[in-house]
Parts: C-alpha cells; sequence; structure tokens
C-alpha cells in the first residue's frame, strides 16, 4: 500500500519522536529509500534479510524532487506531479516484488515530495517504528552517493537513528553471510 503524507516543512532540526520498535505492538522497522541507482537493490536486499531474520519490518521511501513543477500553470504541474507519482509507484512496486522474492517480507510504501535528506527525517519523524536507516554506498569513482554523503558527513553525530551503509558491490550470497 502506497500513502502520501501530507507535505511537511523541511526538517530544521534531527530530532525525532522517541523509538517505539521495541514497545509491545511495534515492531522494527528498517527504512529504504529507494531510487534508480543500482546500489539501491543492495540496500533493499539487506534490509529483507535483515527485518525477516529479526522479525521486524520494512518501509520503503520514495522521494519525487519536482523543482519547479509548483511554477507549472493550467494543470500541468498537476500531470507533472501525477506521472512522477505513477512512476514513483512503479519503481516501489518493483522493490516490494523483491524484498517478498529475497526474504518474504510485505514492505510498506511511502512517497514524499521534496529533497531526500528532509524526506528521510520527515519520514523518522513520523514513524515511531523506524530504527534502522539503510542506504547502499556506490562503487562508482563518484564516491558513496549524495545521500550517503549528505547524512553521514553533516548529520551522522546527531541522527536520530542509526545509519547502516551497505557496500554496494556486495553480492546476494555475501549479504546472505552478514544479514
Amino acid at each position: 500500500m502506497t500513502s502520501r503524507p501530507p507535505a511537511r516543512p523541511p526538517a530544521a532540526h534531527l530530532s525525532a519522536a522517541p523509538r517505539r520498535s521495541r514497545e509491545p505492538g511495534h515492531r522494527r522497522k528498517f527504512l529504504v529509500v529507494v531510487d534508480d541507482t543500482p546500489e539501491c537493490d543492495r540496500a533493499v536486499y539487506y534490509a529483507s534479510r535483515r527485518a525477516a531474520d529479526t522479525g521486524g519490518a520494512l518501509l520503503l521511501l520514495g522521494v519525487m524532487e519536482l523543482e519547479g513543477v509548483n511554477q507549472q500553470w493550467l494543470g500541468v504541474g498537476d500531470l507533472m506531479r501525477a506521472e512522477a507519482t505513477d512512476d514513483m509507484s512503479a519503481r516501489l512496486q518493483k522493490f516490494v516484488a523483491r524484498a517478498r522474492q529475497v526474504a518474504g517480507v510485505d514492505a510498506q510504501t511511502v512517497i514524499r515530495e521534496g529533497s531526500k535528506t528532509d524526506a528521510v527525517m520527515a519520514s523518522i519523524a513520523d514513524d515511531e517504528d523506524i530504527a534502522i536507516l539503510v542506504l547502499a554506498a556506490g562503487v562508482g569513482k563518484e564516491g558513496p552517493g549524495p545521500l550517503v554523503s549528505a547524512l553521514v558527513a553533516v548529520h551522522a553525530g546527531h541522527f536520530p537513528v542509526p545509519i547502516t551503509i551497505v557496500p554496494g558491490a556486495l553480492t546476494d550470497a555475501e549479504i546472505d553471510a552478514l544479514a
């Protein structure tokens, strides 16, 4: 099920609601940001295996970065947003199927608009059961990727949940041995 939370202002600080994932009636959630990078599959694979092995849940976050869509007129902006939502829903469903195939996990999905960093922070603030953010590092010469760089370099010391970074070059078998 894909849900679209209400728009929120950008995360001005890193505080989040207390984590409740260990309380009765709650399950620890692994949050993965879904995008079109090759390493995204590594993060989904790892988080799916960890969720299955620990009795946790998986939350897949799709982020639509739609700069300029609000400046469009005569319904063009609405059409752009609808197309982006459809594309993101399809991408999320691909990874929902992947999580089910890899570990038998039925992932939840959420779509947000804005920057990835703000969307991650808003998701953590809105869901008290998110206990771990799982990212995968790119293997190219460009470095680990902009989201890994932004969250780890800027926020790591004050981030509200642990961040697991999966090396993007790990194979399924190597992740199975670690997860």
